[in-house]
């Protein structure tokens, strides 16, 4: 029964006072950082900045309340804004509405279902892609904002977006781009001088204040595009579904499930990582369901864990799910207290703050590594990056998906092979054969079994789990992998940094021809380093033997 309990109801065992006060300061501190990223969020989208506000408290308590993550955040993304433009251009609001219905739907039935551990199936490369072209298309969109030019109707797509802003150029606003570059400035350089302070919460402060204090500089704010922001929530309405327009938002709907899914899993997993806990995937896609039904009915846009925000939420002390509906409960606030104050706040402050949030989503760093892997790999990821950028999301994960596809079969087909036995053979294998060797107690060997691509990697997680229970050294035995992938990789690395992180050393064995090529190309040996890389499992145990009489392994031993 426990597997279908939110993570809400477990935490209350044993629930402390002290845990109900490091909630509070947690949820009240992420509150304030989602403040201007919820109403960034809905501008972007086309959307006024109400219906962000509304997303991060209907959506953001729900997640928290009924999801399967301790300390999962959730609310608006920037992965929606480019998908959430495109429907309510060509379907309008209700469109959206429906659509995020939809996709809430289709969420519960992913975690009902037992599928929620599907979404390992999107290879690394097409999440790195489209996270890339995502990043691109939100700061293509605010640089209209930040400079204050006069475009009436920007477009939506994304190469005669460019063309529109280099058409006004001559208009931009001197006042407009001051303020813009001054609270970019704030956003990157605040943290560093006040670390505890988020930037983004000094940047709005800040802008607002210069946008009160100097009302004739003609900064466009909140309220001269939008009018004064209604307080408290808007009523309960069941958004008009129009039936002709169902299977035409069949794609979208699909698109804002998938990126849902992916990015609060994906973000459930950087929690897991920060706090040595492990989410329940099926409760949470669930909760994500249900908060996806629930945004849309009060006028809220489609929601998803949104890992920065957990992420601050986590370094502010937050121990249990509490922490979330807080920091719901402190928007709500907001909306019914302070609404009219948020009328002030200049548009260019909020594109600011956007355009770091694209440069922080883009996982830039990702892509030197990519570069490093095989062909295939890199074609996959800049597939999936361009169609993003030049075509559309849902267009780029179905190539992209159906490229891995073909490139999965034609990686496995390579890998079989067929050969004779020799002499030679029987001998050069005798260095592999593990009934002849003793492992000694402070070794733990593992193997993988057959090709390690992606759909696979989650069977590493259950070594994972037991980091804190292994012996001081663990060899992974790569005798029997017969191929791997970007995906493979990177769970590999993952795992050798957990290791690394607890104290222990992790040595990779046998490795053949295609992975060891995969692992050379991609410099893995700066992970484990280039000694603990062995070719058969006899010398992988006379290297372990070395590190434990070297010292630090035995002492850890004791």
């Amino acid at each position: 029964m426990d597997a279908w309990l939110p993570q809400s109801i477990l935490a209350l065992r044993g629930y402390s006072r002290r845990d109900l006060w490091a909630d509070l300061l947690a949820g009240i501190t992420v509150g304030l950082v989602a403040l201007p990223l919820a109403m960034a969020f809905a501008i972007a989208s086309g959307l006024p900045p109400q219906a962000g506000l509304i997303t991060a408290v209907v959506a953001g308590f729900l997640i928290s309340a009924l999801g399967g993550s301790r300390t999962q955040i959730g609310g608006p993304t920037g992965a929606f804004v480019v998908v959430i433009a495109g429907i309510v251009a060509r379907f309008g609001v209700d469109g959206l509405f429906t659509c995020t219905l939809m996709a809430g739907v289709l969420l519960v039935l992913l975690g009902a279902t037992g599928l929620g551990t599907a979404v390992r199936f999107i290879p690394r490369p097409v999440v790195i892609g489209f996270t890339n072209g995502i990043a691109v298309l939100i700061a293509s969109t605010q640089i209209k904002d930040f400079f204050g030019l006069t475009i009436p109707h920007p477009s939506s797509v994304f190469v005669p977006r460019l063309i529109e802003i280099a058409h006004a150029l001559p208009t931009w606003s001197r006042p407009t781009t001051l303020l813009g570059v001054g609270a970019l400035a704030v956003v990157l350089l605040a943290p560093r001088i006040f670390p505890r302070v988020p930037g983004s919460i000094v940047a709005l402060v800040l802008g607002t204040a210069a946008a009160m204090l100097l009302p004739g500089a003609g900064f466009e704010t909140i309220g001269t595009r939008f009018g004064t922001l209604p307080a408290g929530l808007t009523a309960f309405r069941v958004p008009h579904v129009r039936p002709e327009l169902v299977h035409e938002l069949l794609a979208p709907s699909l698109t804002v499930a998938m990126l849902g899914a992916i990015e609060s899993l994906l973000s459930a997993t950087v929690a897991d990582r920060m706090t040595k806990d492990r989410h329940n995937p099926n409760v949470e896609l669930v909760a994500q369901g249900i908060a996806n039904i629930a945004s849309p009915m009060f006028g809220g846009l489609p929601a998803t864990g949104a890992i920065a925000r957990t992420a601050t939420s986590i370094r502010s002390g937050a121990r249990t799910p509490v922490a979330g509906m807080v920091h719901a409960l402190t928007l709500l606030a907001v909306l019914m207290f302070a609404a009219p104050l948020t009328q002030h706040v200049p548009i260019a402050v909020l594109s600011a703050i956007l355009l770091v949030v694209s440069w922080n989503m883009g996982e830039w760093q990702e892509i030197p590594e990519l570069l490093k892997l095989s062909k295939a790999d890199i074609s996959v990821w800049l597939v999936t990056f361009m169609l993003t950028v030049f075509a559309d999301l849902t267009l780029a994960v179905e190539a992209g998906m159906i490229l891995a596809a073909l490139l999965f079969i034609r990686k496995v087909a390579a890998t079989t092979t067929i050969s004779e036995i020799t002499h030679e053979e029987i001998a050069g294998g005798r260095v592999h054969v593990m009934q002849d060797k003793h492992i000694p107690g402070y070794v733990t060997v593992f193997r993988i079994h057959g090709p390690f691509l992606f759909g696979s990697t989650d069977k590493l997680d259950e070594v994972a789990r037991r980091v804190d229970r292994l012996t001081p050294i663990v060899v992974l035995r790569l005798r029997n992998m017969t191929a791997i992938d970007a995906t493979g990789l990177q769970a590999i690395e993952d795992l050798a940094d957990r290791l690394h992180a607890a104290g222990r050393t992790l040595i990779l064995c046998g490795a053949r021809q295609q992975p060891a090529q995969l692992m050379a190309r991609a410099e893995f040996d700066q992970h484990v380093g280039h000694e603990n890389i062995c070719p058969n499992i006899q010398a992988a145990l006379a290297r372990a033997s070395e590190l434990y009489d070297a010292g630090p392994a035995r002492a850890a031993a004791n």
